[in-house]
Order: structure tokens, then sequence, then C-alpha cells
């Protein structure tokens, strides 16, 4: 017997197969009447054919591996696929835009399935876009274009106390931990950067073995809860740390401040989640939420937090190591820049996560109301290190609700080095944002540790659609580039992109986003972005000076 039938006939039953249950017994039981009364037999020929028609074709989705929602909702899930086919003239109902509490219009999700399934992306009828409206932004195109290139984007990570630089593709897979993702997800990412050579940040939950199967470049994210490299009472393990960082997968090591979902709130893996796989992983007790605390406790100041960064480098043998966080108070990080300079420890990198970022669950405010937007923030980051003469040594990653070249384009103009992606990749591996992900309900094996539902998730097909989505992305971007009149994704500028401020009325980013001169921080700014926040900055503490 076929192991994925075996495993087919092993699933507990759900409610999730009650329709091909149902279907199945009306199956038996009609024929059962016609094998005893032969003389109703015209009266159950057509019934039979319904009802054994649909059981086929729920046999057929429990061990089809194309669809992961129809692994977990046989029959009953067609319907959404019948919703789809009728999209046009059901869209105002259906997922129309992200007024419907969707962190990504269906225009966007669309691309992203098309592209991850490597089918025609391209739609008529121009843009669907109000270019009249206000908010829209567009970027300039060159009217002596160039040839496309088909070198893979690539930039290199690590200043000069890194001895071990890292050559990242420009679009890598943003934190998504397991735990958080079901061990099939991050089995699927991680081949499919594996072979596409992108990028896999871990998240905070650990290096999994999930991870560490298939062989794909890694960026350990190390978060409050330390987890992975932790003592028993929650503290950092520096002798833990060292073990784990010095494994030849892993290329950089990421420090996590704070996330663009929760910033200042700290992490949560509900109990319902926390397995006892997890529970060894992350080195946690099963049975309570999996909690990382709001603050760090290796470090308390911006010094020491630079001596912390500066530490993680050494024991990881000379790889890149840098921070990731959602930008909050101004003068927080002017004062880490203030440690930079006066302990001359710099970080390689510094990943910057949006408020509109995060693939995880949050409280309504958290979301919605608290830290800066990912675009204000990354350019904040890039004109800080500007003015003090150091972007040339630390190179800046963006992370907040990235999907497509033209996410990248419009990032990397304001300040970005490269992208990450959470829910992009997630589309690619089947999510239809049910918005159950806290729930352990995943309907397509995305993040649930139940097997029932994971077992939906079929790796090998799945890590081709990551590859294919990130191969594909970067070709959209190629073009966008090519169009612009430039060569390369670091040749994009502010200037090369406008904003409708009302119906009437355009700006260029390089208005909207004015750049601090090289060096200005040191001599003196009168921006008003900077002035007064360079003032209150203090390398010794995070509390503003008075």
């Amino acid at each position: 017997m076929p192991k994925d039938m075996m495993e087919t006939l092993m699933i507990p039953f759900s409610p999730r197969f009650i329709v091909l249950t149902i279907c199945a017994v009306i199956t038996a039981l009609l024929l059962g009447l016609a094998i005893v009364d032969h003389r109703i037999v015209n009266l159950v020929v057509i019934p039979i054919l319904i009802f054994g028609g649909l059981t086929l074709l729920g046999i057929h989705d429990l061990v089809q591996k194309d669809h992961a929602v129809l692994r977990n909702y046989p029959i009953s899930a067609h319907l959404r696929f019948l919703l789809e086919e009728i999209r046009p003239e059901m869209r105002q109902y259906f997922f129309e835009s992200e007024k419907d509490g969707m962190p990504f219009s269906r225009d966007t999700r669309a691309v992203v399935y098309q592209r991850a399934k490597m089918v025609l992306d391209k739609r008529p009828f121009g843009t669907q876009e109000n270019v009249y409206s206000d908010g829209y932004e567009w970027m300039q195109h060159s009217i002596a274009p160039k040839p496309r290139v088909t070198e893979k984007f690539r930039i290199t990570i690590g200043g000069p106390e890194c001895t071990k630089p890292y050559s990242a593709s420009v679009f890598n897979i943003s934190a998504m931990s397991f735990g958080a993702l079901s061990p099939n997800a991050v089995r699927a990412l991680n081949a499919g950067a594996k072979k596409g050579g992108f990028a896999h940040d871990t998240g905070e939950g650990g290096v999994s073995p999930y991870h560490q199967e298939n062989g794909g470049d890694l960026i350990w994210e190390v978060g409050s809860g330390y987890f992975g490299c932790r003592t028993r009472d929650g503290a950092f393990d520096p002798e833990a740390f060292a073990r784990v960082a010095s494994l030849d997968q892993i290329k950089m090591v990421e420090l996590k401040i704070s996330q663009g979902a929760k910033p200042g709130h700290g992490g949560v893996l509900p109990a319902a989640k926390v397995s006892e796989e997890i529970s060894r992983i992350r080195g946690v007790s099963m049975g309570e939420d999996c909690i990382s605390p709001a603050g760090h406790s290796a470090f308390s100041t911006p010094l020491e937090m630079m001596a912390f960064i500066g530490e993680m480098r050494r024991l990881s043998g000379g790889k890149p190591a840098g921070f990731k966080l959602c930008i909050g108070h101004r003068w927080e990080f002017l004062a880490i820049c203030k440690a930079m300079l006066q302990t001359g420890i710099y970080p390689d990198f510094i990943v910057v996560d949006g408020n509109e970022g995060g693939t995880g669950a949050a409280p309504l405010e958290f979301m919605d109301h608290l830290g800066m937007p990912m675009r204000e923030g990354v350019n904040f980051v890039h004109n800080a290190l500007v003015g003090l003469n150091i972007r040339d040594r630390i190179k800046i990653g963006a992370s907040g609700k990235i999907a497509t070249a033209f996410d990248i384009a419009r990032a990397m103009a304001l300040g970005a080095d490269w992208c990450n992606s959470a829910r992009g990749f997630m589309f690619a591996l089947g999510c239809i944002q049910s918005l159950s992900c806290h729930t352990d309900r995943c309907p397509t094996g995305v993040t649930t540790q139940d097997p029932s539902r994971n077992r939906a998730l079929v790796v090998p097909h799945k890590l081709e659609r990551v590859y294919n989505y990130h191969h594909a992305t970067l070709h959209a971007l190629s073009e966008l580039i090519a169009a612009a009149g430039l060569s390369h994704p670091d040749e994009i500028r502010p200037v090369h992109f406008s904003h409708r401020l009302t119906g009437t009325e355009v700006m260029s980013f390089a208005r909207l986003y004015p750049e601090l001169r090289p060096g200005e921080l040191l001599s003196g700014t009168e921006n008003p972005r900077f002035r007064d926040a360079w003032a209150m900055a203090r390398a010794d503490s995070f509390a503003p000076a008075t």
C-alpha cells in the first residue's frame, strides 16, 4: 500500500472529513439496498453515481499533493476554487481589499500564487489601481531602458571586523519560527532556499532539525527568550550559542530587539502549540505559553548592547552579526549609534522591521498603531548611518509587507540593501490567510503542529513553489530595473519614485524623504527628524537626556 494512502487511513476521524464520510456512507447504503432489492436499482443508480463520484473525488483530494487545503478538507474545499473561478463577479464580496482585514489585497496574493506555480501572472485592461487616489505610488521609467540583466542580484554582508562575510540574495525569507510554522513548512522553505541560493531566517524559536534537514543557508535569530542558547532560568548561554552558531549552515547571527507585529510586547507561542518537540528545542516547559520577554536580560544599555553584538560575532567565529528592530523612539536608535562610535563596535547589518509587518498573532492596537512603518524606519536608519559616516560598513535589510518586485525596489530606493518577506513565502507555501495561525487549526498545514493537518503540506511540491516565487520575483525586479535605465537594484534612488499626496499634488520620494549629508550628524544638523533626537540620545542609557 502506498505510504500516502497509509497516512490517510491513519488520520483520526475529524469534522474536516465529514462531507467525505457522509458521501461514502450514503454510497455504501445505496449499493447495499440495490444488492438486496434489485427492483429499486433504477431508482438509486443516479444517487449512487452522484455520491459515489463525490466519494472518489474526496479520496483523490486526500492523496493528491498539489493543493494542501483539499488534502485537509476533501470535497468541501472545492467551493473555494469555484469562487476563484468567478472572481470578477464576486470580488467585491470575497477578500477584495485590505479593508476586509486582510494583510494583503487579493491581487497581490494572486500574483504570489501565480509566480509560485509558474503560471502566467500578466493581466489585461491596464492598472486596477486608482492612479488619482491619495497615496498612489509609482516608479519612473527611462526613455532609454537598458537590457535586462540575468545575474542573480546579491550583496556582501560583513564589515571590517567580520572574518566570514556572506554573499546574500537581495530577497530572502523573513523570520518565522518553527513552532509558529509546521515542520513541513520549515522543511519546504529551507529546501526552496537551498535550491534558489537565498537565505532563510530561523525566527527566534531556535534552530530546529527541520531547518537543518535540507542544508539551506540560515540566519539565526536570537530573541529575548534566547531559545536554543539559554540556561535553565532563561538567561543567555554563551557556550550553547557558540555550539549552534559554529554550524556551517548558519551564515549570519541576528539579535532580535523588537518585531513589527508587536514591538515592545515580546512574543507568545500559545501553550496549545508547545509540543514535546518544541519544548525540547526551545528549552521551555510544556503546558505553558512559551513567552519571549519584552526586553533582553543580557544587556540594558546601548553600550552593553554593542558589546553583546561584538560577543555574538566572536562566538560565531567571525560571522556577520547584527540586530533587528522596529523603530520606536528615535533617540533610542541614535543612542545605539552613539554607542557604536564610543565602543568602536559596529554591527555588520541592521534589519528594520515595520509596524505593518509580522505574521504572528498580536493585539490589535499593537498591530495597527504601535511602531514606525517600515519605509520611514528604513529611511531613518539609512540617513542616521550616512550622517555618521558609517553607512558603508553596515548593510540594511528591510522587512515589512514585502511581496512583489515593486515592494523590493521601493524599499531599496529608501535605503535598504536587501529585503525579507514572510507572508509572501507563506503564500507560496499555500497560505490562504484563514487567520487561524494562533489556533493550531491552519487549513493548509502551514502554521500547525497537528500532524493530521500539516501532512497536507507536501514538501517536494511546496519547495518548488518557494523556489519559483523567489526566482520569478527577482526576474520581475530585473525587468523593473532595466525599464528604469539601471543595471542593479543598488542604483535605485528616491528620485525614481513618486507619491500622490492629493488628486492634484504629486511629490517625489526625494522630497518626501530628504537625505542627510555624509557626516551631518557629527557636524550638527538642523534636520527636524534628527536634531532633537540626536541631542536626547545617550550611549550609556536608552532613556533620553534631559
